[in-house]
């Protein structure tokens, strides 16, 4: 069964990171300078690691973001440019990209400090613009801006027609604004209590799943780790798809695989499930090898998931 869509226009409008990684026997204590093992600079941020991914599978991707005036920004761009996403809407602004310096111990103990720079300078109004310009299928927010931009942007995507997925990550509470702006959903489990107010969420119990689907207009789906995923389907039944056994090297992007990949999935003309489906293999793949984007398939690895999900079917 071929794809209705093979390639689908999708804007993501989100953050975009340099990723600053030390690796130490042990952190340094205050005053205190160590040695460091090796370091690693990667291109990171949730919108772009999601585009990315997309993009991997065939979507026509476009970038809506903000970048600074130092020489991350020329890099984040060539980037782009080179995983074939659409950096045109991706404004410069004054002062600093953003950066994530992270310290990583033998045992993979990490620190994390995140300094948005000019991820929080992103305009609603351009941020709209884009998407009223790009007409996309779909459009793609996460939590790494802020809200009032992505709630912006999703309003434009309703007047263009286009699907919004929100991916409510880091969590936080949710402008109510922007969660009415949302078709999709996708938090991942911890993310998922926070947002249904849920003390201790059970994954194998579907109770919790079904009671938030009620309380919201937006329908959702909850990756569950090495479980697969949930989906709340559109009679309020707990559908679930397993997680594709794999020796796992390193989960950092498997969120954002999902995200991109069920985006494609959506805007290619898959079903719901077929688009969970899809999501959990790109994510099962990028667990088995090291970092965010670089640990993604190729063009021709995404090509090979897409046509074993097809298969599937």
């Amino acid at each position: 069964m071929p794809l209705q869509k093979p390639e689908p226009v999708i804007a993501v409008v989100g953050s975009l990171n340099i990723d600053l990684i030390a690796y130490t026997a042990r952190v340094p204590g205050a005053g205190e300078t160590v040695i460091g093992d090796r370091f690693v600079m990667g291109f990171g941020g949730k919108g772009a690691n999601q585009a990315v991914m997309a993009a991997r599978l065939g979507a026509h991707v476009s970038m809506v973001g903000a970048l600074g005036d130092d020489v991350y920004a020329g890099m984040t761009v060539d980037n782009l440019i080179a995983q074939r996403v659409d950096a045109a809407h991706v404004a410069r602004v004054a002062g600093s990209s953003g950066v994530a310096p992270i310290w990583v111990e033998p045992d993979g103990t990490n620190r994390i400090i995140v300094v948005p720079g000019a991820n929080d300078e992103v305009d609603p109004a351009v941020a709209a613009g884009a998407v009223r310009a790009l007409r996309p299928a779909v459009v793609i927010g996460q939590l790494e801006i802020p809200q009032a931009v992505t709630a912006a942007a999703f309003r434009a995507a309703r007047e263009v027609g286009a699907a919004t997925i929100l991916n409510p990550a880091p969590a936080a509470a949710l402008d109510p604004d922007l969660l009415a702006g949302a078709d999709w959903l996708i938090p991942n489990e911890t993310e998922f209590a926070i947002l249904a107010g849920v003390e201790a969420f059970d994954p194998v119990d579907d109770s919790a799943l079904a009671a938030f689907a009620r309380r919201i207009r937006a329908r959702f789906v909850v990756t569950l780790g090495s479980r697969g995923a949930a989906v709340v389907t559109t009679s309020g039944s707990v559908e679930r798809v397993p997680a594709i056994p794999v020796k796992p090297v390193d989960t950092t992007g498997a969120g954002d695989a999902f995200v991109g990949a069920f985006a494609f999935g959506l805007a290619a003309g898959l079903d719901e499930l077929g688009a969970v489906r899809l999501g959990i293999a790109c994510a099962s793949d990028s667990v088995t090898r090291l970092g965010t984007q670089s640990s993604f398939a190729s063009r021709d690895g995404a090509a090979a998931i897409v046509a074993r999900v097809l298969g599937g079917a």
